[in-house]
């Protein structure tokens, strides 16, 4: 009798602390909330990155590392490069990159359009949400790209 006594109070006590532990389905489910919010970028943070390129070597890795294919959220005005593409600039047109000899390469950033590319007005303030792509292979290309990009305020 005294046997089953402790046989039962061991079950139970082992329910009860099973009770405290957290279940993995919890865990993923808020992992997918995480991941499926936006990383704020900054135009501040892709200056660092772009004068970092220049001094270290392996930045290009570090920045791979922590932002590409990764979903992200930035704000900048629209230049437009032809008819029917732009790019996301930290300025106005009139001093962009390409006006301005201030302005330095991080200050733009090549937009792929989700859907078909909208037409917008030069210096339009636009933000979009997209997937951040690193470009260090293709040297006619910009730097940094936003893919899969949608308008989530225009202004």
């Amino acid at each position: 009798m005294l046997k089953k006594m402790i046989i039962a109070v061991y079950c139970g006590l082992a329910v009860f602390l099973m009770s405290f532990s957290t279940s993995k389905t919890t865990k993923s489910f808020a992992k997918t909330i995480v991941q499926d919010q936006p990383t704020e970028v900054t135009w501040q943070m892709l200056g660092r990155m772009g004068g970092s390129l220049q001094v270290m070597q392996n930045y290009g890795d570090v920045i791979k590392e922590s932002l590409q294919g990764k979903k992200i959220k930035i704000s900048g005005f629209v230049i437009p490069l032809d008819s029917k593409s732009y790019v996301l600039s930290k300025n106005v047109y009139s001093h962009c990159f390409f006006c301005n000899k201030n302005a330095g390469i991080e200050t733009l950033m090549g937009i792929q359009f989700k859907n078909k590319t909208p037409r917008l007005k030069t210096d339009t303030f636009i933000t979009l949400e997209g997937t951040f792509f690193y470009n260090d292979k293709n040297k006619d290309d910009l730097i940094f790209n936003i893919q899969n990009a949608v308008i989530t305020n225009k202004k």
